[in-house]
């Protein structure tokens, strides 16, 4: 218990700290020597499918075991206090709510200042879609869905892990994640190659995701936003987005914010169309922005003290 509130407390201190020595800086830079070593142009596609496959388990495995020793060097060298507090600052290295909000404020910042085109090139940072034409609705929906969708996979997932686990299990989810965000591309590199990497975040998610549903409408009932809208879109919409897992989060926030999610995006100068999550009751605008923010730390909250009371001896 008392390692769950110090990370949650050490990431709203100090946030994620942008060093590459960050643990997921660096197990990102390890994916991808990986994924250059042993990927050879003109291979059939059962190569990349085990090859792929290879290096998920490779780097689930280690992550896996290196977490576990250091817990265990971490009990046999500390004392109990000290312990909880070391836990602590690495389990808020694998969650990023203030991190999360801090990109999505900075953009609505500059809505609200009226920079147009800063705000552009900052919604570009956290979103993979082309940015250089979004009009303010644009941008703005762009923000609430990172905020909605990454409340899952920064936030809740890694907590349900710890609380299946404890920090191995936390950090192996981290690891699939990362896996995902290199290699999970339906692209023609990735195809084949990056295939089990993104179904294995699937399956990894696929719990979380309907938690942070259920979270998303408790921290819409207890923000006195609309609880009841966001349960009626997640039963009609949640099922439409393309990822299993992806929907959930979404549609919950657009039902609880009143407004409609999903839509034409640009990726790479091709157009393509998400089905709608949500109605559009509400203007998308940079107070839409903060009311997503203000829902995810909620649900947040919400997970922690979830978290919390499953691992109460830690």
């Amino acid at each position: 218990m008392i390692t769950t509130f110090i990370a949650f407390i050490t990431d709203c201190i100090l946030g994620d700290p942008q060093t590459k020595y960050h643990p997921v800086a660096l197990l990102g830079r390890f994916i991808g020597a990986a994924d250059k070593f042993f990927y050879k142009p003109g291979k059939s596609p059962a190569y990349y499918l085990i090859a792929g496959a290879g290096i998920a388990v490779a780097v689930t495995a280690l992550t896996f075991a290196l977490m576990r020793s250091m817990v265990m060097l971490l009990h046999m060298t500390l004392p109990l206090y000290g312990v909880y507090i070391v836990k602590g600052v690495i389990l808020a290295f694998l969650i990023c709510p203030r991190s999360l909000a801090a990109a999505a404020l900075a953009v609505r910042r500059e809505i609200v200042n009226g920079n147009l085109a800063e705000a552009r090139k900052k919604v570009g940072y956290i979103v993979g879609r082309d940015t250089e034409n979004l009009d303010v609705s644009e941008i703005c929906r762009a923000v609430v869905e990172t905020v909605a969708e990454n409340t899952t996979d920064g936030i809740v997932s890694p907590l349900f892990f710890y609380a299946l686990g404890g920090l191995p299990l936390a950090a192996v989810y981290k690891a699939v994640n990362t896996l995902d965000s290199i290699m999970g591309y339906k692209n023609g590199r990735y195809f084949y190659y990056g295939r089990f990497a993104a179904r294995l975040d699937d399956v990894c998610n696929f719990i979380p995701a309907r938690i942070t549903a259920i979270l998303l409408v408790g921290a819409a009932f207890l923000r006195h936003f609309d609880y009841r809208n966001a349960v009626r879109i997640i039963r009609r919409d949640a099922h439409k987005h393309p990822s299993p897992n992806g929907g959930w989060a979404e549609a919950a926030a657009a039902g609880a914010l009143g407004v409609r999610l999903g839509g034409y995006n640009s990726y790479f100068g091709k157009m393509s169309f998400r089905a709608y999550m949500g109605d559009p009751l509400q203007d998308l605008t940079e107070k839409t922005i903060l009311r997503a923010v203000q829902l995810m730390y909620t649900a947040s909250i919400g997970a922690v003290i979830v978290a919390a009371l499953c691992r109460y001896w830690e």
